[in-house]
């Protein structure tokens, strides 16, 4: 009767094996699942962004009657210049910043590259910042330039594709300050029509990556305010 009873708990034992192997391997199973299901959602998350992104640049327009204290122009292309220059020429601010400029380049060799018609405003109301090397470096420069004139109010010119990083690092500079979108358009860029266009394709995803580290990165760890002493000269 022992040997019986033995004989019939060893095959219980022995039928419970399978189900409780399985148990384990359901629960792998569900995690990829999961993992699978995440991804995918992060990649459509990520696509439709991207083609938000892509649709607002090449839609982007300056706005029709743009005013403020002040106009800061980042480096990047002679039609940003041109543009800011005019901008000043046709009083919609007192004073114009370029922002990372080649500290060998000065005045007389960014006239060389402009019509003759915008010397006169070239000569008497913009300053040339050499510090700012990248995106980062132009926030900072025109957070400085910004408090040494108390602008409260910038005309931000640059074009289109790099005009959301833009905006994100200068707000998170100076979030006092109110700032005035003004995209310009490089004609060599097909920007609307992206979709078919290798080098818009191209110049767009990554714009947009750079923005989504931009925005990441300005979510974790956003820059200190400007100094006191900055806003208060």
């Amino acid at each position: 009767m022992t040997d019986v009873v033995r004989d019939r708990k060893d095959d219980a034992a022995g039928a419970r094996a399978p189900e409780n192997l399985d148990s384990p391997m359901r629960g792998f199973a569900r995690l990829t699942r999961g993992i699978l299901l995440l991804a995918g959602a992060v990649a459509v998350a990520l696509v439709v962004g991207f083609i938000a992104f892509a649709v607002g640049i090449a839609g982007a327009a300056p706005p029709a009657d743009p005013h403020a204290e002040g106009i800061v122009v980042l480096t990047g292309g002679s039609a940003r210049i041109d543009g800011a220059l005019r901008l000043l020429a046709d009083h919609r601010a007192s004073r114009l910043l370029i922002s990372g400029v080649n500290p060998a380049v000065g005045t007389e060799a960014i006239a060389g590259t402009l019509d003759t018609d915008l010397d006169a405003v070239l000569a008497c109301c913009v300053d040339l910042g050499h510090t700012a090397r990248d995106t980062i470096g132009n926030a900072t420069e025109t957070r400085d330039w910004a408090a040494g004139h108390r602008y409260t109010s910038l005309i931000v010119v640059t074009s289109a594709y790099h005009m959301p990083r833009s905006l994100a690092e200068l707000h998170d500079a100076m979030p006092q300050v109110k700032l005035i979108a003004y995209p310009v358009s490089n004609p060599e860029l097909h920007l609307a029509e992206w979709w078919g266009n290798s080098e818009a394709f191209g110049l767009l995803v990554r714009e947009y990556g750079k923005y989504l580290l931009t925005a990441a990165r300005l979510a974790i760890a956003p820059s200190p305010a400007a100094p006191t002493s900055l806003a208060g000269t």
